[in-house]
């Protein structure tokens, strides 16, 4: 992923789920959906992907409206086709629905010009489960800077 340029990341993700794998997928969008992109103007926060007659579904991932848009313009929060292999598919569907993952989005990147979106799938973490991390990452936090102050 050296020559990827990282639009916008889903860091509530990583907070509120425990991600177990994750997939990429291209996107079918609109001419002015790609041109907000671009521009940086994007929300993953309460987005999450939906498996429907066979295909993967992106809910709730809102992209700002063009500003130079006129009545082309897109609908800021429509459901968007997620581009997927057929073998992705299948697997997706099975742990969805046997095991109760969750479709998060994690990240919305270019790869050589096209746009594509890291999706995870998860499950939620309980609130002692947030706890812990959080205590992890203080304790964690606290080692680097004895480190740090010792050398």
């Amino acid at each position: 992923m050296s020559k990827d340029k990282i639009i916008t990341t889903n860091k509530k993700a990583y907070h509120d789920y425990h991600i177990f794998e994750t997939f990429n997928a291209g996107m079918v969008l609109q001419g002015t959906e790609i041109k907000s992109i671009r521009a940086g103007k994007v929300n993953l926060k309460d987005g999450f992907a939906k498996i429907e007659g066979g295909e993967v579904w992106l809910y709730k991932a809102h992209i700002s409206p063009y500003d130079m848009g006129n009545i082309y313009n897109h609908e800021p929060e429509r459901k968007r086709k997620l581009l997927l292999n057929r073998q992705e598919i299948r697997k997706l569907i099975a742990k969805t629905k046997e095991l109760g993952y969750t479709l998060i989005p994690l990240k919305l990147y270019f790869s050589g010009g096209w746009a594509k979106l890291e999706i995870g799938l998860a499950k939620g973490k309980k609130l002692y489960d947030k706890r812990e991390t959080m205590a992890k990452k203080t304790v964690q936090r606290e080692i680097d800077r004895a480190v740090k102050d010792r050398y």
